[in-house]
């Protein structure tokens, strides 16, 4: 019996870290967190032609910046290590040949060519592929025959006849496998690299892993690992194999349902908050109503009792709805160092401002905190202050130009903008009241046509924000431009 929870997350380093991988590494670390356990981080890198340290170096910088932090493994260490895989090789060697050693494995000279149509036949027998154990029972007088070829063998378990393999797990509850489907299955390759399926038994063995927390993907690897398990007299741990991810079509995640990696979201200028917030949801249903959870909140309410089977679908339109909650809660310094690089890229800024450009600049982008779900969206909510030549955005906002009493509205406006003393919200809002006072008109026949010319959109931040930073001679010379193009004369006087 385990003393302390430890769990583990253990990529491969063989590409971007998808958004999957980051729900299990959360679940993982919520569920030691909220037991006072142990979060290992332990690199599987034994697929050594796609591996590299920069695919680790990007898992590893993805999980800080999601606020995740690891007790053992890479970086930091610990009683159990090396915790890189293919710095344990010596070890999975040892346990090899103990299993050799007690006729629990053996050696298969098996050519690639031999075991495709092993599989070609039984799947035109309408039978499950599995290795029929040819190399059994081969005798000493063929294997000198392999080796006098050249032939280097893999090592195969030799999986027991006649046995259900139970498998506890924390999600599915029970489930049963029958060993006579499984085949002996190879172990260690010919290059003497270990398979996944014992390797990932002797690192969670020794490293006394307490609850393996993984994808359902996995759950047809289990019933292999559990027999190894059992073959060297280690101590199972607890499985809990959470759902797969779907897209809205239901269909398995992929890149055609948008970002796939954490790093892209990332990029995308998404709040590590919102993430660990949407990704939490992603399979686990809170006790009540609540949707928005601090980090605090996700460690205390987190159980592995609510983590459905079912697959969980990945919501854009619902991340979004989270992650706008998460920028709308950052205080003006921080919305704006969000927005920085995204208004670089977008060319509105060079980096190098200061004094009252950058004071412009931040007020700019503060008037887009109540309408973006991520930073990336900003250059294109306050693109109006960039460019002067302003366009109807559609054939609805152009109509509202060609209003009646547009031309009157438009005077009144332009001369009451130039008698006022400190152009600000206040005096835009006092200045709009009087415009409708004066031509008893309602308010949306009046600061419609002047939000068109001024930005050609109908929707979005409040005139009061805009007219301010525009300052008084751009929004005139925008309201003649936009009127000129629409062929409405400004009254005279």
């Amino acid at each position: 019996m385990f003393n302390i929870v430890r769990v583990r997350f253990a990529p491969s380093p063989t590409g971007p870290f998808h958004i999957g991988g980051a729900r299990s590494a959360l679940f993982n670390w919520l569920f030691a967190r909220k037991m006072g356990g142990k979060m290992i981080l332990r690199i599987e890198d034994t697929d050594l032609e796609r591996s590299s340290r920069e695919s680790e170096e990007n898992i590893k910088a993805a999980l800080k910046w999601l606020g995740m932090d690891w007790d053992e493994g890479v970086d930091v260490g610990g009683p159990y290590g090396p915790y890189r895989q293919t710095e344990r090789l010596d070890l999975y060697k040892k346990y090899a040949d103990r299993l050799l050693a007690e006729g629990q494995a053996y050696y298969c000279y098996c050519s690639d060519e031999e075991l495709e149509k092993e599989r070609q036949d039984l799947l035109k027998d309408g039978q499950m592929p599995r290795y029929m154990g040819k190399c059994r029972h081969i005798s000493a007088e063929q294997i000198a025959a392999y080796k006098a070829e050249g032939r280097k063998p893999t090592v195969r378990f030799r999986v027991p006849e006649n046995q259900q393999i139970l498998v506890c797990d924390m999600v599915r509850g029970d489930v049963v496998f029958d060993s006579n489907g499984i085949g002996d299955f190879v172990i260690v390759k010919s290059d003497g690299i270990p398979t996944y399926n014992y390797a990932v038994v002797i690192d969670d063995a020794l490293m006394e892993i307490s609850h393996v927390i993984r994808a359902e993907e996995h759950l047809s690897n289990t019933p292999r690992q559990c027999l190894i398990y059992d073959a060297l007299g280690f101590e199972k741990p607890v499985f809990g194999h959470i759902s797969l991810i779907l897209g809205k079509d239901h269909t398995k995640m992929s890149k055609r349902h948008g970002a796939t990696s954490v790093d892209q979201y990332r990029q995308l200028g998404y709040l590590p908050a919102g993430i660990d917030n949407f990704l939490a949801l992603l399979g686990w249903a809170p006790g009540g109503e609540q949707e928005i959870f601090s980090v605090a909140e996700l460690i205390k309410e987190f159980s592995m009792e609510r983590v459905a089977k079912n697959p969980a679908v990945f919501d854009i339109d619902k991340l979004n709805w989270i992650n706008q909650h998460y920028m709308r809660q950052l205080d003006a310094e921080s919305f704006f160092a969000a927005a920085r690089p995204h208004m670089i890229d977008a060319g509105y800024m060079t980096g190098d401002e200061s004094g009252a450009m950058l004071d412009w600049l931040k007020k700019v982008v503060l008037t887009a905190k109540e309408h973006v779900s991520y930073a990336a969206q900003i250059p294109d909510c306050v693109k109006m202050y960039f460019n002067d030549d302003v366009i109807p955005e559609d054939n609805d906002a152009a109509a509202v130009l060609q209003a009646e009493n547009v031309a009157t509205v438009m005077s009144l406006f332009l001369r009451g903008l130039h008698d006022i003393d400190v152009l600000d919200g206040a005096a835009v809002k006092i200045l709009f009241k009087s415009i409708q006072k004066t031509t008893k008109l309602k308010g949306k026949d009046v600061f419609m046509p002047v939000r068109v010319a001024l930005t050609g959109n109908q929707h979005g931040p409040e005139l009061a924000e805009i007219i301010p930073l525009l300052g008084a001679d751009r929004a005139e010379a925008r309201v003649k431009s936009g009127l000129a193009k629409a062929g409405i004369p400004l009254c005279k006087e």
